[in-house]
């Protein structure tokens, strides 16, 4: 009788995990296998649901699946007396942790990932278009940075990206009546604005569909106490290069070693075809800027990180250049749900992640190494170009640049008189 009450409420948990959307993204021999080896050690809610995890992690980081490994460790833990559940609980989550501590080693072969992308609409909706940066935070150095969500949703591709958890439905929303939702927008014109397109989708990736663009750059020519920032990873500049621009707009792209953006940034340019479309605008006049973001940490980061900086010094006069970013991964818990649920090959979460402001990151010698490697690389231009740092603490501002500035207002002003006085 004993062995039966067991077996229900064995059953009784296991149904509980496998209803979830995590555990029904492993592969039914994997589903099979975790069942079994519940069943025979007897493992809890919270065993099961940890062994689902790391099944996930271990499939999108193409390392060996949780079933040879728990086959491994099973023959080192045998014994007269049985297997020893905690022994191989433990190594399995040893090798995992040790998996996300060291630098993440990519293959050369590029995964095949499917866009996630259903449809494209047009919205019609009341909804506000008009906000803060949605990652702005008291808690860190903060650019202030206002945004326009002219497009919602993206197809892009990027495995780290939050915009996938705003947006679940797959789908791409652009506005319909965006020059109607920007006339309504009042600004003080006695104030100083930065505002950015690129938040909630990228800036340049629909191109001018429902006249989007038209809408921005006309906003951008009535506000002339603004400047305008449009974000992208893509190459689409065709438009830009044939229609006149306002004075006070400026275009930034988000950079990757090419090995991060063929494992990582799916449906993007490639680095080439990124700094090519900056170097044809700054050509037109335009003040180009770059984000370093995220920079991630892999075996050889410090390489090709320098490799790209030697390529923007050589390319770029810093009078063209608005401004650098660095940035790096930086997740909230629904963003980290989500990624294991979609289960596309990524290492971006294969790392030691530490709280951050409410969220999670890479610990600060960790970002010490990245963000040094970045900013000593661009020595030549420290005080010719204005950098800074997107959503971190004032301690490594101070580790790596050696200041930091008193308010996020002070931030604010300084950022935009540095860009503004190239623009002008």
């Amino acid at each position: 009788m004993r062995t039966l009450e067991i077996k229900q409420d064995y059953e009784t948990k296991f149904s509980d995990i496998s209803q979830s959307k995590l555990f029904q993204r492993l592969d039914p021999p994997i589903q099979k296998f975790i069942y079994h080896i519940g069943e025979s050690h007897r493992l809890t809610y919270q065993e099961l649901h940890q062994i689902t995890e790391i099944a996930i992690d271990l499939n999108m980081w193409g390392e060996q699946s949780i079933k040879e490994q728990w086959s491994t460790l099973n023959d080192v833990h045998c014994s007269k007396n049985g297997n020893n559940k905690k022994a191989i609980l433990k190594d399995l989550k040893d090798r995992w942790l040790c998996l996300k501590e060291n630098p993440s080693i990519y293959k050369t072969e590029i995964p095949k990932v499917k866009n996630v992308v259903r449809k494209i609409k047009n919205n019609t909706n009341n909804h506000e278009v008009f906000g803060s940066c949605p990652v702005a935070s008291e808690k860190t150095v903060c650019c202030n940075l206002q945004t326009i969500d002219a497009i919602q949703g993206c197809g892009l591709g990027c495995s780290y990206c939050s915009i996938q958890t705003f947006y679940e439905d797959g789908a791409i929303g652009i506005e319909s009546n965006l020059t109607d939702k920007l006339d309504k927008i009042k600004l003080d014109p006695n104030k100083q604005y930065h505002i950015g397109s690129g938040q909630s989708s990228d800036s340049l990736s629909m191109g001018n569909r429902n006249g989007v663009l038209d809408a921005q750059l006309n906003f951008a020519r009535k506000n002339p106490n603004i400047i305008f920032e449009f974000k992208t990873k893509t190459k689409n500049i065709d438009y830009f290069l044939t229609v006149d621009l306002p004075p006070n707009i400026f275009v930034c792209w988000s950079l990757n070693p090419q090995i991060i953006i063929d494992n990582e940034e799916h449906f993007t340019a490639t680095l080439a075809q990124r700094i090519h479309a900056a170097r044809q605008l700054a050509d037109k006049g335009v003040i180009v800027g770059f984000h370093f973001h995220p920079i991630i940490y892999y075996d050889n980061f410090e390489k090709d990180y320098t490799d790209i900086v030697q390529t923007i010094l050589s390319a770029f006069s810093s009078n063209e250049i608005g401004m650098i970013s660095l940035g790096t991964l930086t997740f909230i818990k629904p963003a980290i749900k989500n990624l294991r649920t979609l289960g596309i090959p990524s290492k971006v979460l294969q790392i030691q992640m530490v709280d951050a402001a409410g969220k999670y990151s890479y610990p600060l010698h960790i970002k010490e190494k990245l963000f040094g490697t970045v900013w000593n690389a661009f020595t030549p231009w420290h005080k010719k170009v204005f950098f800074y740092f997107c959503m971190e603490d004032k301690k490594l501002w101070k580790l790596v640049m050696g200041k930091c500035y008193n308010s996020n207002i002070e931030f604010e002003d300084a950022l935009f008189s540095s860009v503004s006085g190239k623009i002008k």
